[in-house]
């Protein structure tokens, strides 16, 4: 209820009408049916009469007082929906996120079309410009909802389609699921920041720019190349850590600019010192159910260790 963009402020007001119309019928058939308590007299009437009485209420209450209903609020909400289209003519900045059970995939795309900039369980947006969100699953059905910026999107695996949303000013705004997507569905949430356009083309920059092997004790490389470049990647990981014959079946979420995140798990924990290496250890207690497996067969100095490693991985 809080609108903080055009689309969230058109759905502000077409709820309200909504629920005003919605009031106003039924003060009126309450007191209809009140009414009829009250009546004494039976009116003497042919069965002829009681039947175009009934006809008159069947037509009328039954049929033309919804389809007037139905009508007056299309033609009053198409232009909230028509906003939210990605029309061909604008040229909006577009930003692509992947629904995953139960995290967010968030990919900028570079002058190719293909992503160059891609992080997880935040996204940045510029403030006072249209966006385009293209919107995929890779595995269930989720949905993509941003309630002060208005919408909500289907995330169908296989499909792609786009929301066009805007923020009116810099600002931090909560997002999450709004689709039923398995026993996690509650802890699928998404940080969504507007930055001003000079701030926000400073972050991509940031994340942008090339990077050189990340620095670090060779035995946590070797650790994490063995037991976590199978499904995260790291921008600029050294390539000799790396296990040939891990299993890149499962991928998880991208690890480049983590230490940098407001939270770990989109939301379970906030980003912290020790949350990481806190998060390896209990991952499938604070989260059951998640991608990732069990470290048990990993020592608490070693996952402490790349923890610790990934905290300063940070643009």
């Amino acid at each position: 209820m809080d609108a903080v963009g055009p689309a969230a402020r058109d759905q502000f007001w077409v709820w309200w009408a909504m629920l005003a119309v919605s009031l106003v019928v039924a003060a009126v058939v309450f007191a209809l049916w009140l009414f009829t308590f009250r009546r004494r007299e039976q009116p003497q009437r042919t069965p002829r009469e009681e039947r175009r009485i009934m006809l008159r209420w069947v037509l009328g209450g039954g049929v033309a007082l919804p389809v007037v209903c139905i009508v007056a609020l299309m033609v009053f909400a198409a232009p909230t929906g028509r906003g939210m289209l990605p029309l061909p003519d604008d040229d909006a900045e577009r930003i692509d996120v992947i629904g995953h059970q139960w995290w967010w995939e968030v990919r900028y795309p570079g002058e190719d079309g293909e992503a160059d900039v891609i992080t997880a369980n935040r996204l940045v947006l510029p403030a006072g410009e249209p966006v385009d969100f293209r919107l995929t699953s890779a595995d269930v059905i989720h949905a993509f909802w941003i309630p002060r910026l208005g919408g909500k999107r289907d995330m169908v695996p296989g499909r792609h389609t786009t929301i066009r949303l805007e923020a009116d000013a810099p600002g931090v705004f909560g997002a999450q699921c709004g689709e039923y997507c398995g026993a996690q569905h509650t802890h699928m949430l998404l940080q969504v920041e507007a930055l001003e356009r000079d701030d926000y083309e400073a972050w991509l920059y940031a994340r942008r720019a090339s990077v050189s092997p990340r620095e670090g004790d060779d035995e946590t490389l070797a650790a994490f190349g063995e037991h976590c470049a199978a499904c995260h990647r790291v921008e600029g990981f050294p390539q000799e850590f790396v296990v040939d014959d891990v299993d890149h079946d499962i991928q998880g979420p991208d690890l480049s600019d983590i230490g940098s995140r407001p939270t770990l798990g989109a939301g379970v924990l906030p980003m912290e010192e020790g949350a990481i290496a806190y998060w390896l250890q209990h991952h499938q207690t604070l989260k059951p159910g998640n991608r990732m497996p069990p470290h048990n067969h990993i020592d608490t100095e070693t996952l402490q260790d790349i923890g610790t490693w990934l905290e300063m991985l940070a643009p």
